[in-house]
């Protein structure tokens, strides 16, 4: 099944990618902590096994552990920002490929999906998924608690609207056109995307960010907007590789 999804590697170098996606799916149920911390240790042992992670790796788990204990509640109020500042640093490390130890396999190589679209190419990432591990683990503000069905009636439309936006905008700009396929790599992409890429970069941006600013400007009548903006605007420099459009 996992070869399947990505012929380019074998079967046995998805291990530590898959048990990290299902530990990323469990993290969010609270029940499920336990199992999703064990999964969460086999991908990094089966990282370890075969290669795609070495010694180096430690380094930013023991950073991440040190920015968990140092924004403790009984720490002092310095010793918090400085763990948090700790944390934005490994984070921003861990999201560029920059922290040493991590060999992330090619799991699609550079290829154009259509002779017109730029080429696209995705590796199994272990090291941006931890910035997501860290935050729901460590810092509690990610999580909010609300009934599902909530959840559901606010994001629903919201989605639908900013899809529609977002691809409207894309395709009156010329950056998309209309060409329906779906590759044989498409749901190795998809779940990648939904289970790691967006655990990190959303619990990042929105539930880091936007919601801290949130919290701290609670008070003032531009609060919401101006979090929002702030998260957006670092949200797109962040991308900025992608180019403007």
């Amino acid at each position: 099944m996992l070869s399947a999804l990505s012929p380019h590697i074998a079967a046995i170098d998805h291990l530590p990618w898959a048990a990290l996606a299902l530990a990323a799916l469990l993290l969010w149920w609270p029940r499920l902590r336990v199992a999703s911390l064990v999964l969460l240790a086999l991908a990094g042992a089966a990282g370890f096994a075969l290669g795609q992670l070495d010694v180096r790796a430690l380094i930013a788990l023991a950073l991440l552990a040190l920015a968990g204990w140092m924004i403790l509640p009984a720490r002092a109020q310095a010793a918090r920002i400085a763990g948090h500042v700790l944390f934005v640093l490994v984070a921003l490390a861990l999201g560029f490929h920059a922290a040493p130890g991590f060999h992330n396999p090619l799991a699609i190589p550079p290829t154009r999906i259509t002779p017109d679209a730029i080429e696209f190419s995705m590796y199994l990432n272990l090291d941006k998924p931890l910035v997501g591990f860290w935050l729901l683990l460590a810092w509690g503000g990610v999580q909010r608690e609300r009934a599902p069905l909530d959840w559901f009636k606010a994001a629903l439309p919201a989605c639908l609207a900013a899809a529609a936006l977002c691809l409207g905008l894309a395709y009156a700009l010329g950056q998309i056109a209309w060409a329906p396929k779906w590759p044989a790599w498409g749901l190795l992409w998809a779940f990648n995307n939904l289970l790691l890429v967006t655990l990190a970069e959303e619990a990042l941006f929105r539930g880091y960010l936007q919601e801290g600013l949130m919290r701290r400007w609670r008070e003032r009548r531009w609060g919401d907007a101006a979090a929002i903006a702030v998260a957006a605007v670092a949200f797109g420099l962040v991308h900025l590789a992608g180019g403007w459009a």
